[in-house]
């Protein structure tokens, strides 16, 4: 058994897997997104059946939520996406280890760059998941360091703790939303905070980001772009943004333009600059 884990993918559909199989899509928020475009398979539309379309395609691609998951990547799915960052800032000895959460694994610590990118990179915003005794293995025998692998449980606070008495104190954690934003603050005031899966946003949420993240990506949300984009001190990419709020965070994204081997543009801007082709509709 495999277990069941629920996602929410291209554009905040919410997905449920169970068993490999996928048993539940819902309706997308979201009609049409850029970045969906360039998935390994494009999803033009959004609609159940191409989000279902394109899940089967993870599933039976690399594993995802299965046994047969590929924990390890080299390749870029995103200049700017959160992992691409992360892994560079491995590399470049920004940071000791980073905290993100993985399917069949739950929250995990990571010191390997490409792990950072097996198992954040081709991966949606995740919900719940179940453990996968193998995959959770694999992970371990690449040094992963798994919080909870009983319950595969999401929980960052875990992976902070866990970090630290692993003796890795200089660290990056993803969250998703201002509550676990404010708790990883608490927790490690030193930790470098990437938000991710911003869509629905509120403002009131947006406005306390501010006080606590170095790093928000843009996805499909609008109060994001206006309401901490006039706030960031860099703008990486205008469809779906990411904006560093803060010094530490705009180090990330600077060291991530260095390794970037196609042309670059860089200007003075005032902030957010909006794309061209933004997701439809921005929410």
């Amino acid at each position: 058994m495999m277990g069941e884990h629920i996602i929410e993918a291209i554009g905040k559909s919410r997905v449920v897997i169970r068993d490999g199989k996928v048993v539940e899509v819902h309706e997308s928020l979201v009609q049409e997104c850029p970045l969906a475009k360039r998935f390994a398979l494009p999803v033009d539309k959004i609609t159940p059946e191409s989000v279902r379309k394109n899940i089967e395609h993870r599933i039976s691609s690399f594993g995802m939520c299965t046994p047969d998951r590929q924990i390890l990547s080299e390749d870029t799915f995103v200049g700017f996406g959160a992992t691409e960052m992360l892994g560079n800032a491995l590399s470049e000895g920004i940071i000791d280890a980073a905290v993100i959460a993985g399917d069949g694994i739950g929250t995990v610590v990571v010191t390997e760059p490409a792990m950072v990118q097996g198992i954040g990179g081709r991966m949606s915003g995740l919900v719940s998941t179940s453990p996968i005794p193998e995959v959770i293995e694999r992970v371990r025998e690449r040094g992963g360091i798994i919080p909870d692998p009983v319950h595969a449980t999401l929980d960052p606070l875990a992976g902070i703790r866990t970090a630290h008495e692993a003796g890795l104190h200089r660290l990056a954690v993803t969250v998703a939303g201002v509550d676990a934003a404010e708790k990883v603050r608490k927790a490690d005031p030193d930790a470098i905070i990437v938000v991710v899966h911003t869509t629905g946003t509120t403002t009131g949420e947006a406005e306390r980001l501010i006080r606590v993240a170095d790093l928000i990506t843009g996805c499909s949300s609008k109060v994001i772009r206006d309401v901490c984009g006039p706030k960031a001190l860099l703008q990486a990419g205008s469809s779906i943004p990411v904006f560093a709020m803060t010094f530490r965070g705009k180090e990330i994204v600077i060291k991530r333009m260095r390794v970037i081997s196609h042309p670059l543009y860089v200007a003075h801007a005032s902030l957010p600059v909006y794309g061209e082709k933004d997701p439809y509709p921005l929410i």
